[in-house]
């Protein structure tokens, strides 16, 4: 049997194509499989490392390419693209994804666990659920104001427009009343929905330690903490904390050359959700703090003396992500600096 130090796979739904290179860089082989005959291939290989693009079904396969004895490593699509020669094709695909991994300075995507995914198709599910009500609420709001009808933005507004769909002295027609009814009905159930996954996180979040551990930092709650165990990769596998804040996308971006620094926005080029989560968490602590009219946290005052909040809560969720990192490697609680 030929030695081959690296297979890269093109994952696909039923046609992969899969490319061997030898341990000098040559060209082993090059074969299509059928999706049934895959892990049967592999297993009649050597151990060595399988490369595969980090895409929805690179975990599964991951977790059964594993089991077999073999190494794997996940590349991020963009960091494939660059080795593509000329024409794409899977074939192409194939044997860029093998020399990508081959790089000695490349960065791969963990292989999650099956729990993990779990949390992750339960926030999502939540999701889902919560913009499908936003949809439902805007959508009434707008027919009937078409009816002069007109109420704020806002779910906890919803009811004035109920108490204007069961007022009888209102002329409204009755198709009117009827599917707004309709509208109200699928609120509350979507409301009962969420409420349960709400419930089910908050157990979730309470029972593991980890999560227990992430929640003493204010702005992050059972959904935010949930959300970071199951969409980040180990913390030990960040240097430090600014190297996790630049993978969920919330350092500057640089475009610097000749020595001259040149840093702009953010660069938003990480995990979407979890940097949407901690910027909301943040903006969540600023208002609290406005209300309250003393910034408890030095660091904050002195930022909200100079900077619009906004900027306040993207720099709070940076330096919210750096304190994630220190205490889920440091297995601490956090604890508020005092004031100097």
């Amino acid at each position: 049997m030929e030695k081959v130090s690296v297979i890269g796979i093109d994952l696909a739904k039923r046609s992969f194509q899969v490319h061997g290179a030898r341990p000098d860089g040559s060209v082993a082989y090059r074969r299509k499989l059928s999706r049934g005959k895959v892990l049967s291939f592999l297993a009649s290989q050597p151990p060595c490392t399988v490369a595969m693009e980090a895409c929805g079904s690179a975990h599964h396969w991951g977790r059964e390419i594993e089991a077999l004895g073999h190494e794997v490593r996940l590349v991020p699509p963009i960091y494939v693209k660059p080795f593509v020669k000329r024409q794409k094709n899977d074939a192409a695909d194939a044997e860029a994804i093998t020399e990508a991994a081959e790089r000695p300075t490349m960065h791969f995507v963990a292989v999650k666990t099956e729990a993990q995914q779990g949390q992750a198709m339960l926030f999502h599910t939540r999701d889902l659920l919560v913009r499908q009500r936003t949809q439902i609420i805007n959508a009434l709001r707008g027919h009937l104001a078409e009816f002069g009808v007109v109420a704020p933005q806002g779910r906890a507004r919803l009811g004035r427009l109920a108490g204007v769909l069961e007022d009888g002295d209102r002329v409204l027609p009755e198709e009117v009343v009827e599917l707004g009814r309709l509208l109200l009905g699928q609120i509350e159930e979507l409301d009962e929905k969420i409420g349960g996954l709400d419930k089910k996180l908050g157990a979730c979040a309470r029972k593991d330690e980890e999560t227990a551990r992430l929640m003493t930092i204010p702005g992050i709650g059972p959904v935010t903490a949930l959300a970071i165990q199951a969409f980040a990769p180990p913390m030990e596998s960040f240097r430090r904390g600014r190297d996790f804040s630049a993978w969920l996308g919330l350092v500057p971006r640089q475009h610097t050359t000749g020595g001259k620094p040149r840093l702009g926005r953010i660069s938003k080029m990480g995990q979407r959700d979890l940097r949407r989560l901690l910027i909301i968490g943040a903006t969540a602590v600023i208002r609290q703090a406005s209300r309250r009219g003393a910034v408890p946290d030095p660091w904050l005052a002195g930022m909200l003396a100079r900077k619009p909040k906004m900027l306040v809560a993207v720099a709070l969720a940076n330096r919210t992500a750096r304190i994630v990192w220190a205490l889920s490697t440091k297995k601490e609680t956090y604890q508020l600096r005092a004031a100097a």
